[in-house]
């Protein structure tokens, strides 16, 4: 199997999971004299079973991830690398946005509103790092369909 079919493996597990929670719940309690639709017992069965595959899988998926190497460096260390950029984009891009709005005056005479960043150098730096995270991203789904999960 390769990394990419465990990583969507992983995500139907996950989604099956909660589906079983809210089952779960929903059954957890009925009217005296009424059953509920669903066996609460059967369903704490299959949710224990689902968990169990998925703990393995993710430990699969952990282990491959930080074992496969490409260009020095993990796949693990790639996608650290790519939380990093787009975390920090999203900081920039919340930046300019905000240092962009200087035009809030109605009359000369009211104050005047500054930015205290260079907006164009910022936007800049977030397409160079846009840039560089569209690229470990790539790396990154390239390496999950060619590798093969441990």
């Amino acid at each position: 199997m390769k990394l990419a079919e465990a990583l969507q493996e992983r995500a139907d597990l996950n989604r099956k999971i909660e589906q079983l929670r809210d089952r779960l719940c929903i059954n957890a309690i009925v009217q005296e004299n009424e059953k509920p639709a669903e066996d609460p017992k059967v369903l704490l069965k299959e949710l224990d079973n689902s968990v169990e595959i998925l703990q393995d899988l993710m430990e699969r998926i952990n282990r491959t991830n930080c074992l496969t190497e490409s260009e020095g460096s993990s796949i693990t260390k790639l996608i650290a690398r790519r939380d990093g950029l787009s975390l920090r984009i999203s900081a920039y891009k919340d930046l300019v946005r905000e240092a962009s709005q200087t035009g809030r005056r109605a009359r000369q005479s009211e104050i005047k509103i500054l930015s205290t960043v260079d907006v164009r150098k910022m936007q800049t730096k977030i397409d160079n790092m846009s840039k560089e995270l569209r690229i470990v991203d790539n790396k990154i789904q390239s390496l999950n369909w060619s590798t093969e999960l441990l």
